[in-house]
């Protein structure tokens, strides 16, 4: 298979929830067509934004059947889903299932309670879900900040390599920007390394990645899109500023209440997909009238995602 390195700002949507908590799935066609308005060439669903480790195996399917059915006309808006990593055989069921509906590719994180021990392990599991798929690209999702699985990504492309034709590359969202780079130019550049930590665009642009994954990307589009612009047109003083728009707007997610805050920005763009399932915490209507004054000051308005007819 020959790996297609995606570009431009792709987005991990939040999940569609109901007053209710319960899946809202006739909203995605809808919110498929808001991101397509604001230059999102992707979407990554059932991921962290998307609620995925808080989906039952039936809801992610649910979601996955929307996005297929909502993009089917679109080869140019690739879908990928997370499928997950603690059940390896959920992880294929999913798969396949994604491969079924039509999908683009699928990606799978470390399983996070009994954990991969090295590269070679998780290599394994990596090539055990791409077999299930042998036509879909596959990636690995390394987030360890929430896996706590930390194992090099240079030495799993390694361990990779020459065995599992359709793995494709990795959702990178993590501040290693050593171990970043060494997969960059791994074998000239074979992997597709989507960055996924959006308060450090600017410094995996400078080490040459052409496409990203982020949560942010919903509701400030055009604060990347312009930010990219000014870097690829060496205007660096002015992505340095963008960059920082980026990172106050993102401080405000831990201001209140953390990957929640999110669907809070959403309803400002006009955009409501409900709030987040338990464990996560939402914010109180007394601290949402604070939210929005708060995200006033950032010149928010200035940026935002817009929604047109």
């Amino acid at each position: 298979m020959k790996i297609e390195h995606l570009q431009g700002l792709i987005s991990a949507p939040f999940a569609p929830l109901n007053d209710q908590g319960e899946l809202n799935v006739d909203i995605i066609p809808a919110y498929y067509s808001f991101l397509k308005q604001n230059g999102i060439t992707g979407a990554f669903i059932n991921g962290s934004t998307g609620e995925g480790v808080s989906l039952t195996l039936n809801e992610k399917k649910q979601v996955t059947e929307a996005w297929a059915a909502a993009t089917s006309h679109d080869p140019d808006f690739k879908v990928m889903a997370l499928l997950g990593g603690t059940c390896i055989a959920d992880c294929i069921d999913l798969a396949k299932h994604a491969a079924q509906v039509g999908l683009y590719g699928v990606s799978l994180t470390a399983p996070f309670y009994f954990k991969p021990a090295n590269a070679q392990i998780l290599a394994k599991i990596c090539a055990a879900v791409a077999a299930s798929v042998p036509d879909m690209p596959v990636y690995y999702y390394h987030i360890p900040v929430l896996t706590g699985v930390n194992i090099a990504m240079i030495d799993l492309l390694k361990a990779l390599d020459g065995s599992v034709a359709n793995f494709a590359g990795i959702k990178y969202t993590h501040e290693d920007f050593m171990d970043f780079q060494s997969c960059l130019t791994y074998q000239n550049g074979k992997y597709d390394m989507l960055w996924g930590r959006d308060e450090n665009m600017l410094s995996a642009l400078a080490l040459g990645t052409k496409g990203a994954v982020g949560s942010t990307f919903n509701y400030a589009a055009p604060l990347y899109h312009a930010l990219i612009d000014a870097f690829n047109h060496n205007e660096l003083d002015k992505a340095q500023r963008l960059q920082q728009q980026s990172i106050d707007m993102i401080r405000l997610l831990g201001k209140y209440g953390g990957i929640s805050v999110g669907k809070a920005y959403m309803k400002l763009v006009g955009v409501d997909l409900g709030e987040f399932r338990l464990p996560i915490a939402n914010m109180s209507k007394q601290q949402f009238e604070s939210f929005k004054l708060d995200v006033s000051e950032v010149g928010f308005d200035e940026f935002k995602s817009t929604r047109r007819p």
